[in-house]
């Protein structure tokens, strides 16, 4: 949800009239009760009425077409490889920020809709891993003997994965992570987790990893093929936006692995981590499971939509001066997340 009660609260604040479709937030635990000082309408009327539509993902052709000339679009409008979707608010002569595009930047950090839905993401897919695993996370000491914990890697230290990290640590589980970014050996370790070091660096700019050459991939496989033989369960999150997942677990990496372990790959839906993997799907393959899971903010939906309502607010206090809507393009965050403006498309999707 784009607009929670307490998000709504501060846009009234602003001087600004909040409207709403009839039962928006009811799934995600928003009741309209909930909502102080906003009006209810259909969505037709909500489209007919927007200045400004706040949106979790990208709108339909046929909301569009109900929208004014000139309304602001925001949201997660997945540009990436959307030259249709860019065109088409370009031209109905819409201006629209795609959060996904904001620079990584210690001041955009509180608009930053990637980093609020991947901590979502990461935490939700540990939930599934221990959740499906055939094993206990924690050692156990009990009457019939004491279990072992389970070992569990995290392949990737971007938040998702970091959030990964430390959701198998509550659990107690022993927990391992690698990426190919050196600098991110401290956050892991800071996480109580060992850092897997295999021996390949790429370092990339942006707070993303470098794509590897064919001679680092392959060292990489070559080293990480050894470690996999050991964990009951791996948690892959490597992914950059606008990009294929890179391939980092192969069929021979899998058919390694011991029986009963499982696989979660977080980038199951812009192609997964897993040669197997099969987005939505559960992966059977010589014993080992592979899980592919799709759209995991949604399975914490309260505070997903909580955490991404204030990301949506504090990009939309850039837009608004005097309770009007005056985008500042001299603003770097503003011109730079901005895919379509003055029936131009401002984006090479």
């Amino acid at each position: 949800m784009a607009i929670t009660p307490e998000v709504a609260k501060k846009l009234r604040g602003k001087g600004l009239r909040v409207l709403l479709e009839h039962g928006a937030g009811a799934a995600a635990g928003f009741p309209d009760a909930g909502y102080a000082e906003v009006e209810f309408a259909s969505a037709a009327d909500v489209l007919a009425q927007a200045d400004l539509l706040t949106c979790v993902l990208p709108p339909e052709d046929a909301a569009l077409a109900h929208l004014r000339e000139g309304a602001i679009v925001l949201g997660q409008l997945r540009p990436h490889g959307a030259a249709a979707r860019i065109a088409a608010l370009a031209q109905k002569k819409l201006t629209a920020f795609a959060l996904e595009l904001l620079p990584r930047t210690t001041r955009a950090q509180a608009m930053d809709v990637l980093s609020s839905q991947a901590a979502v993401a990461g935490y939700r897919a540990m939930l599934i891993a221990a959740d499906n695993a055939p094993k206990f996370f924690p050692m156990l000491t009990t009457a019939a003997g004491t279990i072992r914990p389970s070992r569990v890697l995290v392949i990737g230290a971007g938040v998702a994965g970091l959030q990964a990290i430390a959701t198998a640590r509550r659990l107690g589980a022993q927990i391992e992570g690698y990426d190919v970014r050196p600098e991110t050996r401290e956050q892991v370790e800071s996480l109580g987790a060992k850092f897997l070091d295999l021996g390949v660096s790429a370092a990339g700019s942006g707070g993303y990893a470098r794509e590897l050459t064919a001679e680092e991939r392959a060292a990489q496989q070559q080293a990480l093929a050894e470690h996999l033989k050991v964990f009951d369960v791996v948690v892959t999150t490597a992914a950059v936006p606008g990009r294929a997942a890179p391939k980092i677990l192969t069929v021979a990496m899998v058919e390694g692995m011991k029986p009963g372990a499982l696989i979660v790959d977080l980038a199951a839906e812009s192609g997964g981590n897993c040669e197997l993997t099969r987005p939505g799907e559960r992966v059977e393959q010589g014993g080992v499971t592979i899980l592919g899971p799709l759209n995991l903010a949604a399975g914490a939906a309260l505070h997903a939509s909580e955490m991404y309502a204030r990301n949506i607010y504090n990009f939309a206090e850039l837009l608004v001066r005097d309770g009007a809507l005056q985008p500042d393009f001299q603003d770097e965050l503003v011109a730079k997340s901005c895919v379509a403006r003055n029936g131009e498309a401002l984006v090479n999707a």
